[in-house]
């Protein structure tokens, strides 16, 4: 192993910036390591190197300053390869797992460059140094010309979110895209047209922080991402080349770029909970080897023995002060330098333990999250809950943030399979959850309502299966979750029997209407709009294959669908005949409007609990118009009355919804349909939707 010191020209160094910057004199570096006795900066040529071509020891006067260790090393380029070696004490027991047999990533990398032959459970292994290690990559991100790019900033009173998977999306060969651009960032470019065509004003990126794709059962692979390496860097597996460590962050900033020109903007899905090294028994890499129990949440008894939040093995300690800083660096770089729109922030609820686990009341890290200037403005949404039983939706900390409302999806589910006691809570999440934030004068923007995600059964399979089919993820279907308030609609899985299958197209187009015309901001899975199906497999984590790829042939094979969705996006800003923004119907009533509830008679509600059915009325724009819901979910056909006296004026109500009829009836982009009669014969499982004119 060759020591260069001599050869080239060094300075001491300084604690300030953490990672590494370029200056006049050199390229600094810089890593916090309390408990460290030592620390070597290693430079590698290459990615499958196992030796370093240059060893730089720091010296514990001049290359520290408290617990910062740095050095600036003179002549160094953008794509120079480089990790540490840091020493200190192997006592797991006092939550010190030093190892200086392995090569350390340092945190604050914007790129991480992988071997070829790279082994996650070799680096398992203290004390074995064969193994080939991920490297770090120095990176310049001042050379990137954004042209005249800006943040959308769009409302979220505006806001439809779709969440994808970056690799998914384009990796079928039926897909269209270019061969070497199937799966990556780039291959996004080509599809934003398809987006936009559909009406989605925001993409939530699942994980695309640099994953380990390794940590994932024997013979699959981790798929989703939430498997982090690093909080910086983006992951190497969505390059269009991945022979340059560099290109994968101009592709990120390129396609970032193509949104912002389509007026999308781009929610990073960030992982900072937890980390890919798991529990005692996984890999050395990162902040295992570089200050364990600075990094970690540990036992207080043995603290050999890792706090496990996340349900992953092991739980970042989010609120000590190195860590917090960590984070805010990281969101300050997607923001400042990827020119990211917004977070969601996976399993939010570990973010408000303290260094001990506690749950705790104004959170540091989440208060330095909303009140940070560069953040300001950033859409801020949390997956208020944990893997530990934290629920705190509806109670999550601070004004900006916004929460994932799995009360919206659970309730929904529930009352629209038929279950009892549920129409008070259906109706209280259709209104925009007020139980949960209007007390605390939030409005329902607040709640980021979804009915699948990708995360359990997608919308296909939640009226298709009854039980969970995860036998391929190799866990024996011991994964995933065993209650998901679904309903097969009679028969699970595939069937030729036509009323079962117009049933379940029924309780798609049901959901969905929920979904995108309920008060709250809607977000709907990549693949629901066209019915995509992952055959009842509710953890499909592990499947980076075509049970989980869009399949875009289902966009021509589902049309009817696809063509529903468009239009209830479409109908959700603006009312057709006349250009009004739709959205202030749904988002001012409770405030501005009118609401009449009714049961299947005129003003007389049923909120008993064998209760499936409702409707209500919605007068808005200073009582120019009206809107009237009939929802029935009841196993059979109900004839509802119509208001047809309202103010004293005869109403025509014409049909602009009706989820039981074929397409196109069954959604109207033209003229509505006028209703005859005083009554409205509403099909078993079925939404229905009126619109009138009333002066």
């Amino acid at each position: 192993m060759l020591n260069t010191q001599v050869s080239v020209k060094t300075h001491p160094g300084q604690s300030f910036p953490i990672g590494t910057s370029f200056s006049e004199d050199g390229v600094n570096f810089c890593i916090f390591s309390k408990n460290a006795t030592d620390v070597d900066l290693l430079l590698f040529n290459d990615a499958n190197d196992l030796l370093p071509s240059q060893v730089f020891k720091l010296d514990k006067v001049k290359n520290k300053t408290y617990h910062y260790w740095h050095i600036c090393v003179e002549d160094l380029k953008p794509g120079q390869l480089y990790g540490y070696r840091i020493h200190g004490p192997y006592q797991p027991e006092k939550g010190h797992r030093f190892d200086p047999s392995k090569v350390i990533l340092d945190p604050y990398a914007k790129a991480v460059t992988i071997p070829e032959d790279y082994n996650r459970k070799a680096l398992n292994e203290f004390g074995n140094a064969s193994a080939s290690s991920l490297k770090s990559v120095l990176v310049d991100t001042s050379q990137y010309d954004w042209e005249d790019d800006k943040h959308p900033r769009r409302p979220f009173s505006r806001t439809v979110i779709y969440e994808m998977h970056v690799g998914g999306f384009t990796k079928r060969d039926n897909s269209g895209v270019e061969e070497h651009l199937k799966g990556t960032f780039l291959g996004l470019i080509e599809k934003i047209p398809y987006l936009k065509d559909l009406g989605i004003t925001a993409v939530e990126l699942l994980p695309v922080f640099q994953f380990d794709t390794q940590d994932a059962p024997s013979g699959l692979e981790n798929y989703w991402g939430y498997s982090p390496i690093s909080f910086f860097a983006p992951h190497q597996g969505y390059s269009s080349d991945p022979s340059n460590p560099l290109q994968v962050l101009n592709d990120f900033r390129d396609m970032v770029k193509a949104f912002h020109k389509a007026g999308i903007e781009v929610i990073l899905d960030v992982v900072f909970n937890h980390s890919s090294e798991n529990k005692e028994n996984g890999p050395t890499y990162t902040f295992k080897g570089i200050d364990n129990s600075i990094y970690y949440l540990l036992e207080e008894e043995d603290k050999s023995k890792y706090k496990d939040y996340s349900g992953t093995g092991n739980s970042l300690n989010a609120n000590q002060s190195i860590v917090r800083r960590m984070i805010l660096s990281s969101l300050h770089f997607w923001v400042r330098d990827m020119h990211v729109d917004g977070f969601r922030f996976d399993l939010a609820s570990i973010l408000s333990r303290d260094e001990k686990g506690n749950p705790i009341e104004n959170p540091p890290i989440l208060w330095d999250i909303e009140s940070d200037p560069i953040l300001a403005g950033t859409k801020l949404i949390a997956e208020a809950w944990d893997a530990a039983g934290l629920y705190q939706v509806g109670n999550f900390t601070g004004d900006s943030w916004k929460e994932w409302n799995g009360k919206f999806r659970d309730d929904t589910r529930s009352f629209l399979r038929g279950d009892k006691g549920k129409i008070g809570d259906f109706v209280t999440r259709l209104i925009g959850s007020p139980d949960m934030y209007a007390s605390k004068k939030r409005g329902p923007e607040q709640s980021i309502n979804f009915i699948s995600c990708h995360d359990g059964f997608t919308l296909h399979d939640l009226v298709s299966y009854n039980e969970k089919h995860n036998l391929a993820n190799n866990a024996q279907n011991r994964d995933g979750n065993n209650d998901n308030l679904s309903w097969n609609c009679g028969v699970e899985g595939p069937t030729n029997d036509p009323d079962i299958l117009a049933l379940r197209r029924r309780q798609v187009k049901n959901f969905l209407t929920i979904n995108l015309l309920s008060l709250g901001v809607p977000m709907i899975w990549m693949g629901d709009e066209v019915c995509h199906t992952q055959y009842g497999n509710n953890n499909a984590y592990c499947q980076n294959n075509e049970l989980t790829w869009f399949d875009w042939d289902l966009i021509h094979k589902n049309k009817d669908i696809y063509r529903f969705v468009k239009l209830l996006i479409h109908k959700r800003f603006r009312m057709e005949s006349s250009q009004e923004d739709f959205n202030l119907i749904l988002s001012d009533f409770l405030q501005q409007s009118r609401i009449i509830w009714h049961g299947v008679k005129i003003n007389l509600p049923d909120w008993s609990e064998t209760s499936h059915s409702i409707a209500f009325t919605i007068v808005a724009m200073h009582g120019k118009k009206a809107m009237h819901y009939i929802i029935n979910a009841y196993h059979h056909d109900l004839d509802f009355e119509l208001p047809i006296i309202m103010d004293d004026k005869l109403v025509t109500w014409r049909r602009w919804l009706d989820t039981s009829l074929d397409s196109p009836n069954d959604i109207l982009y033209h003229d509505a349909i006028e209703v005859q009669g005083t009554t409205y014969r509403t099909k078993c499982h079925s939404i229905v939707i009126l619109k009138a004119d009333l002066g």
